[in-house]
């Protein structure tokens, strides 16, 4: 296992649990494209690993997604969090969106070979008895579902998670204009950014449908999973994530008075979780820590 715990830095989470954690490291994803991941392991270990998966216009260290990985990481568990390849964020700045060219050539088949690429480095790094869990939000919450046949998996939980990809593209007239245009541009509220969507986007869509059917991963599921939605997301309806949940059969927990992020923003400037989040993180401890 290349993650020595007897180099490198040590340090407390919050004094609850002694770490070491590598951030910011280089792997290769989509096309070969550079892209950041951290990993984080605990001295105590329990030879598990997740590996979570953040969403649309996101990337790895958004919001409170740090106090997720510490809250799993003060749990026990290794913990590795990653930039999908084409976010638009670079290896010297992964925050901003500076490369809205790669941006918009994203697809989501380029983020299932970056999770492709995560898990075959992940593997390679720990031990062969090592236990593979799955935290995916929104966008990531389509791509992770997409792994539910994946035999290297032990559970999969999904935030807020997409159903249906195709019906994340224009339709219609909206659709024929992108055609023609080559390219549409949705804003980022958070850095007022254009930021652009190629219309090889959908026909990456087209010629990968069979691969990017989250339905029919989900009917025939071969990983446990668990769906969790805030009651009052508008970005994606609850219904998605009961989509999900009837077709492969899942427990969904609905959170009250929350909606998409599970109260967590940019900037997330507290120390600890908002409150839907971290409900959110107990009920997918447990669900990652029942051995049935």
């Amino acid at each position: 296992m290349r993650l020595n715990l007897d180099k490198g830095e040590q340090f407390l989470i919050f004094g609850i649990v002694e770490a070491r954690k590598e951030k910011n490291k280089i792997y290769r994803g989509a096309d070969n494209k550079e892209s950041l991941y951290d990993i984080t392991l605990p001295v105590n270990w329990n030879n598990k690993c997740v590996i979570f998966i953040h969403g649309y216009m996101g990337y790895k260290d958004w919001g409170a997604w740090n106090l997720v990985e510490d809250y799993f990481v003060n749990n026990r568990f290794a913990f590795i969090k990653y930039n999908v390849s084409h976010n638009g964020g670079t290896t010297t700045n992964p925050i901003d969106f500076p490369d809205l060219e790669s941006f918009g050539k994203n697809a989501y088949s380029k983020e299932v070979a970056d999770f492709d690429a995560i898990l075959n480095l992940a593997r390679k790094e720990f031990p062969a008895e090592t236990k593979f869990y799955v935290i995916g939000h929104s966008r990531g919450g389509g791509i992770a579902a997409l792994q539910s046949r994946n035999e290297n998996l032990t559970k999969i939980a999904l935030l807020a998670p997409i159903s249906d990809i195709g019906s994340r593209f224009p339709k219609d007239a909206a659709l024929e204009e992108w055609k023609s245009k080559g390219v549409y541009y949705r804003k980022n509220g958070r850095t007022n950014q254009e930021m652009p969507h190629l219309f090889l986007q959908y026909e990456d869509f087209i010629k990968n449908k069979e691969r990017l059917d989250i339905e029919d991963h989900c009917k025939n599921a071969i990983v446990p999973l668990l769906i969790i939605h805030g009651e009052n997301d508008t970005s994606v309806l609850p219904k998605e994530g009961q989509k999900i949940a009837e077709w492969s059969g899942s427990p969904i927990e609905i959170i009250e008075n929350t909606a998409h992020t599970f109260d967590s923003k940019q900037p997330w400037t507290e120390k600890k979780l908002p409150l839907p989040l971290e409900n959110a993180c107990k009920s997918i401890l447990t669900f990652f820590n029942d051995e049935r």
